[in-house]
């Protein structure tokens, strides 16, 4: 059945690897009756983690969609992974939710992930709400949690349940709001409301009390009341925590344990009446002229819809993952691919509860569903009604930061492995691979050696390639610094008609980016100018390799100011070996130089590793442009750094950072190279053009 959008929930389950996200989503399953049994992660027998990777491994690795339904709402549960390696399942999870529930462990507290995840949930000012899992397992403590969070983010943590007792003695959860105790249910699954007992009511109207007041400060009619009568209803209190929770003012915390299926009874009352539904969110369009505006999840609309994820699976084909952002998707119906130009006939459609696919007759705007063997498809993509035509601002994945060379040790097995990664490309946006003409590399690049791990396991678990990696090599260049001038002639005799052609040039350097200049000086008509060409095409040619160590040259100006022609002789291939000869002549003489990308680095860290992260950075002949606070103990460095140091930077800063930190690159220009590194690329580029 097709579900209304204000009665749709669509939730990222997010937080660091082992907090429990795989288990909670399980549990959520079984309480709705969707699934027999509740299984272990250790069994891989779990909804969420069905593919062969995530068994074999352990771990989530892939964002898996699942859905309960309660008290009427549909909740599109989507389970992601915790590992730092596969950030950009969980980016794309977010674009597809209205709010996120972050899972944190009672004994580990905030972890590097959470921090992680918490900045890009800021960037996006998406709500969120905390449930603190495994109350059950020893070292568990709510109160050290609770305050774990309160200091390391600036925001309110409000408990909207509490703990009966932690660790060996935990007995349940209290929800705060209806004033109700939950012991854990002896079935795992029922769990039923029941007096509080009374070894907890100090503590229960301590929190109660904090609640109330946080609720009527998420609304400022609420809160005029409070303050006037020091209380709230039910119901007031609930429109608070609703309000607080949507605009941010506030982070709902629950509490229990996903093994037992304790606390699950009020997270679901809570998590039906308080997280944002779809209707009246902005979606972020792009207009002919990729202006972006904003346009509101609307069933009422004509059709659109955004593929925020795509799987090619060996039996189903291609598989586009959708979230309905306006109008409602129909089988049969005709959808136009805006970037392919195409239209599409979609024949069914399906919600997804892991790897099951269920046949459905409708999906309303805000609902998230799968379309099958649409193969102009992409990540991306957005499909709409071909008489409104829509495209949506693209998801803003992370930026590779781990990058390799790649080999088939059988050369003739290269182009059928490219073709394999490619194609795992095509799923993982966080994961490219491209050949460099100027190193002559293939070069993969990703989010880390896991990530490299588990694409090669799941493109070749058919093929049996052999391959190599090895650090990429770095793009140098070569210019000048100084104006210089040469001649060139190029005589050849062979037999009627020969070669014959004289080029005078003149070079000097440009500023820093402008590539390349080609001025005409002749005067006189000592070279015709059916020639001209060929000189400058010589000359670009020529500077497709210096000669310090054979990088391309840029940032040249080139004049031909003189030459000689023979009326019989001369050929427009005799001028372009003759100016090629002058550059490399003029050259010598013009004071050349090697240059070196460098690169605009940010580096988020936990301010204990500042000083390490400094030296380290200064070792690397890094420049600190400035450094930020960021909140919760986050401190962000700006440098610029030479490529040729950041190319196993993702192992350096995890070493320094005991897997904590993070960056992201981008390129800033090419600077000047001197002193033992630019002898030894000398050396190495010398030795590989011998």
């Amino acid at each position: 059945m097709s579900y209304s959008t204000e009665m749709i929930r669509n939730i990222a389950v997010v937080g660091h690897g082992g907090t429990g996200k795989t288990s909670f989503v399980e549990q959520l399953l079984y309480i709705d009756g969707l699934i027999d049994s509740p299984a272990a992660v250790e069994t891989g027998k779990t909804v969420s983690d069905y593919s062969e990777e995530e068994i074999q491994h352990g771990i989530s690795i892939h964002t898996s969609i699942a859905h309960i339904f309660w008290q009427d709402y549909k909740i599109n549960l989507l389970d992601t992974p915790g590992a730092a390696d596969f950030v950009g399942e969980v980016v794309a999870s977010f674009r597809a939710a209205e709010s996120a529930l972050i899972t944190v462990g009672a004994k580990s507290g905030v972890e590097i992930e959470t921090i992680k995840l918490w900045r890009r949930l800021e960037q996006r000012r998406m709500p969120r709400m905390v449930f603190i899992n495994k109350m059950d397992k020893d070292g568990a403590d709510f109160r050290a949690t609770l305050e774990d969070l309160q200091s390391r983010f600036d925001t309110t943590f409000i408990p909207v349940t509490i703990p009966m007792g932690q660790a060996d003695s935990y007995e349940g959860v209290i929800n705060l709001i209806n004033m109700q105790a939950y012991a854990i249910p002896s079935d795992g699954k029922s769990e039923k409301p029941m007096p509080i007992p009374d070894s907890y009511k100090e503590i229960v109207e301590e929190f109660h009390r904090n609640l109330v007041e946080y609720a009527a400060e998420g609304d400022d009619q609420l809160l005029q009341k409070y303050l006037e009568t020091e209380d709230l209803t039910i119901e007031e209190v609930k429109l608070g925590l609703t309000e607080g929770l949507r605009t941010n003012r506030l982070v709902p915390v629950l509490c229990g344990s996903a093994i037992q299926g304790s606390g699950f009874e009020p997270f679901l009352d809570f998590l039906s009446i308080a997280a944002p539904s779809p209707t009246g969110i902005d979606e972020r369009a792009l207009d002919d002229d990729e202006n972006e505006y904003p346009i509101k999840i609307d069933p009422s609309a004509p059709l659109s819809c955004l593929n925020f994820k795509t799987i090619i699976d060996q039996f189903s084909g291609k598989l586009s993952y959708v979230k309905v952002v306006t109008g409602v998707l129909k089988p049969d119906m005709e959808i136009y691919n805006y970037r392919e130009h195409k239209k599409e006939r979609v024949s069914k459609i399906f919600i997804a509860q892991g790897k099951s696919l269920e046949e459905v007759d409708a999906l309303s705007a805000g609902d998230i569903g799968v379309l099958a063997k649409i193969e102009s498809a992409h990540t991306n993509d957005a499909f709409c009604d071909p008489a409104k035509v829509i495209h949506f601002v693209p998801l803003q994945l992370p930026q590779p930061t781990y990058t390799a060379a790649l080999t088939a040790e059988n050369k003739g097995d290269m182009d059928k492995l490219s073709q394999l990664l490619h194609r795992a490309a095509e799923e993982d946006k966080t994961f490219t691979i491209e050949f460099n003409p100027e190193t002559k590399e293939t070069v993969i690049k990703g989010m880390g050696e896991l990530h490299f791990n588990i694409i090669f396991e799941r493109a070749l678990k058919k093929n049996k390639i052999a391959y190599t990696t090895a650090t990429p090599k770095v793009a140098y260049r070569e210019t000048i610094t100084k104006q210089a001038a040469a001649e060139y002639s190029h005589k050849k005799q062979t037999g009627g008609h020969g070669q014959f052609a004289r080029v005078v040039l003149e070079i000097a350097p440009l500023p820093r980016g402008e590539q390349f200049s080609f001025v005409n000086a002749i005067h006189g008509g000592s070279i015709s100018k059916g020639y001209l060409p060929g000189v400058e095409k010589g000359i670009i040619e020529g500077m497709e390799s210096g000669i310090l160590a054979g990088y391309p040259v840029v940032d040249i100006e080139a004049k031909v100011v003189d030459g000689k022609e023979h009326p019989v002789d001369s050929s427009e291939m005799a001028f372009k070996i003759a100016a090629r000869g002058a550059l490399r002549e003029a050259m010598q003489k013009a004071g050349s130089i090697l240059l070196e990308p460098i690169m605009d680095l940010r580096v988020f860290i936990d301010e204990q590793y500042l000083g390490d992260v400094l030296s380290d950075l200064s070792s690397k002949r890094g420049r600190v442009q400035g450094q930020e606070s960021l909140g919760g103990n986050i401190v962000e460095v700006d440098a610029k750094v030479p490529q040729a140091e950041l190319l196993r930077y993702s192992v350096d800063l995890r070493s320094i950072t005991s897997g904590t930190g993070a960056f992201e690159l981008s390129f800033s220009h090419y600077d000047h190279l001197t002193g033992r590194q630019a002898d030894e690329v000398m050396a190495a580029g010398n030795t590989t053009q011998d």
